[in-house]
């Protein structure tokens, strides 16, 4: 089936509709999503395939839409999950653009007229706009895709369930909630889940890259922190304290953009860390040096554990602490040499230490007792009535266990700040791993001479995405690390491993093509993305169902 003019024209009305996250326009969304489907006679006779699930947040209202189709050809309990999130990012750095970020055609007009059209984007293949890459055109085939079964349901053996889900942007809330209704569907309707078919962006890895990706599996994501404590002092006398900002610069200078840091798997490598928050944690100005820094590093993983992460890591902060305090004794040294000093007094600083958080938390324990932890409890539950993002509430977390500590030497705290995405991997010795991969195998095989560029299919997309949360590959004891150092475990944070672990879903990420996604050049390639996408993944779904 061609179905190019229908998801382009799709794309462009969901555009048009900005459901930035966290917005109302997320809610918004939803119900566009739904009425689209409610036009359709299949869920006019059956308006209880259509449900609008709300997120657990109390501080929001946000809402996934669900539809589901019963195929008719050969009835079946094998259910092919088709997803991918609504919500896209904010608009800042559209600039002058700012009032045509969401009309796709006037924003190409003006880059048109300005000579700023980027290199390659031909007026008529090219869609721009934010949300066209990530992910409103891998939406829209979804969507019709999902339409088109509903008033072809002969032709269905077996089910199609749609899932669109809310803040994929921020901290996955959405995709918690479809954990948990994709449990309670599949009990209620009997269905036994074969697949997932996601269609978030896909883009060139490299500059001039000819391929177009599919990826059998998902990135991990874990995001490694450090509360930094030094030893404060005036300005006027430094060398008697010790700068925490030192220690973090010492710590990024290892970690970042560090290929020792990459993890590899089937001969794909992940992108190497990178800092996404380096402060110091002063909260006005005077002359006196910060006593603690913050900083936090993005982490992809393919195979490594949350406990191999904090192992490596923790080796990394204390050659951090030994460098600072080695390189402010020379410099102590030098200063003194300069200032004509014949004797050099002493400048010691204590022993430094670092900590995991819960490594700290069980010594704190061990010292105050029962009486200490439930004063932590009530700290904690004072401080979730603050309007603290997840970071910076473990932050204060780690900060507030600090504060216990007796004896106060410079230190690194090492934990965990943010939302954990599983690494996907998929297993030809599992069956329902080897069917997924055969299914997409023999859908490229058919598609290629179709297509002008050559279709690829690797094991991990590289992005972050909400498939990570259909299946989980940690072993229990291997994501308790994670549970024990990540301050607000099951309160401020919520993650249904048990539900996850019940799903176990294979996943795909069969997606749009395009470039830019998350900046103000945002577009997606017409030609790949509405009409090979769709024929891949119609292929992909009946060798599935067949």
């Amino acid at each position: 089936m061609n179905f190019r003019e229908e998801i382009l024209s799709l794309t462009k009305e969901l555009i048009s509709f900005p459901s930035v996250n966290g917005t109302t326009g997320e809610r918004e969304m939803a119900e566009r999503i739904a009425c689209y489907f409610r036009k359709v006679p299949y869920f006019q006779e059956n308006p209880d395939h259509i449900q609008i699930c709300k997120t657990g947040e109390e501080d929001q209202e946000r809402y996934n839409v669900m539809a589901f189709v019963k195929g008719s050809k050969e009835v079946s309990s094998k259910t092919v999950i088709l997803m991918g999130h609504m919500d896209t990012v904010g608009i800042e750095d559209f600039g002058r653009w700012k009032d045509v970020a969401f009309s796709p055609e006037e924003l190409m007009k003006r880059w048109e007229e300005e000579g700023k059209l980027p290199q390659d984007t031909v007026a008529g293949e090219w869609l721009c706009g934010r949300g066209s890459l990530d992910m409103k055109s891998g939406l829209a085939v979804n969507m019709v895709l999902t339409r088109y079964y509903a008033e072809h349901v002969h032709e269905l053996k077996g089910n199609i369930l749609f899932l669109s889900e809310c803040d994929e942007e921020d901290n996955s809330n959405g995709m918690m909630t479809a954990v948990r209704d994709l449990n309670r569907i599949a009990k209620e309707w009997d269905l036994h889940y074969v697949a997932a078919i996601n269609t978030d962006y896909t883009a060139p890895l490299y500059p001039g890259d000819p391929h177009r990706y599919i990826y059998c599996g998902s990135v991990g994501k874990l995001l490694p922190s450090f509360f930094i404590v030094g030893k404060e002092t005036h300005a006027g006398q430094v060398f008697e304290g010790l700068d925490p900002n030192l220690v973090a610069a010492e710590l990024t200078s290892r970690i970042d953009y560090n290929p020792d840091f990459c993890d590899r798997m089937y001969g794909e490598v992940t992108q190497p860390p990178v800092s996404l928050k380096q402060t110091d944690l002063k909260r006005k100005y005077d002359v006196q040096t910060p006593l603690s820094a913050f900083v936090y590093y993005n982490f992809f993983v393919y195979r490594w554990s949350p406990q191999e992460v904090l192992d490596r890591l923790k080796t990394v902060a204390m050659e951090s602490l030994k460098a600072a305090y080695e390189k402010r004794g020379k410099r102590f040294q030098q200063f003194c040499l300069l200032n004509g000093d014949d004797k050099i007094p002493k400048m010691d600083l204590p022993q430094p230490q670092v900590y995991t958080y819960e490594e700290l938390y069980q010594e704190c324990k061990k010292e105050y007792g029962t009486a200490w932890v439930q004063r932590m409890d009530l700290f904690e539950k004072q401080l979730q009535q603050e309007d603290l993002d997840l970071r910076e509430y473990c932050c204060r977390m780690v900060e507030e266990l600090w504060s216990w500590k007796k004896e106060k030497t410079p230190a690194v705290i090492l934990f965990f700040s943010s939302s954990y995405f599983p690494r996907i991997c998929l297993d030809e010795k599992n069956e329902r791993d080897h069917r997924l991969m055969g299914a997409v195998r023999k859908a490229v095989q058919e598609v290629q001479p179709q297509c002008s560029h050559p279709i690829v299919i690797r094991h991990f997309f590289p992005y972050i995405s909400d498939m990570s949360f259909l299946a989980i590959h940690d072993k229990p004891e291997e994501i308790q690390a994670l549970q024990k150092n990540l301050p607000g475990w099951g309160t401020k944070y919520q993650m249904d491993l048990a539900g996850i672990r019940s799903l176990q879903i294979p996943v795909v990420n069969i997606g749009p093509y395009g470039m830019d996604a998350h900046k103000q050049w945002e577009r997606v390639e017409i030609p790949y993305s509405m009409n090979m996408v769709p024929k891949i993944n119609q292929l992909v779904i009946r060798f599935l169902l067949d």
